[in-house]
């Protein structure tokens, strides 16, 4: 799904992943939903702060593959790729640690190019128990 380049955006973003995964099986009070949900607020405020293009909206992809969950989150900003050795934010500023966040929380994440278009898509995963559920449909097995 599309979404402004807006706190409003990133908000609406971090809902729609959380409504989701809930749909799929997974309680907006799990472990699973409460880490995607977050890995989200933090990928969907870069896209805003970060690969915002005047005009242009960023995009959140949600996929459920066997016990593993996805997040990708792609702008338009070709050049502000985050660099995936990070290093922590000097002790007071208020920003820097929201990729921190995201390595410690995902299994996996990482950077590539965007494919339909110019810019860049920043995933993570996260793996997950199995709830009975068809992530497609939101209907029981």
């Amino acid at each position: 799904m599309r979404f402004s380049p807006t706190p409003r955006g990133a908000r609406l973003a971090r809902r729609l992943v959380a409504d989701r995964l809930d749909a799929w099986g997974h309680p907006h009070t799990s472990t699973v939903n409460e880490t995607l949900t977050l890995i989200t607020a933090e990928l969907a405020a870069n896209a805003v702060r970060h690969g915002h293009v005047p005009g242009r909206d960023f995009e959140v992809r949600l996929i459920a593959t066997g016990e593993t969950l996805r997040v990708e989150v792609s702008d338009t900003r070709t050049e502000r790729v985050p660099l995936l050795s990070l290093q922590e934010a000097p002790g007071e500023a208020e920003s820097g640690r929201g990729l921190l966040l995201v390595a410690a929380l995902a299994d996996r994440w990482g950077v590539v190019p965007r494919v339909t278009g110019p810019g860049k898509t920043v995933w993570a995963e996260t793996g997950c128990p199995l709830t009975g559920r068809s992530p497609a449909l939101g209907m029981p097995r």
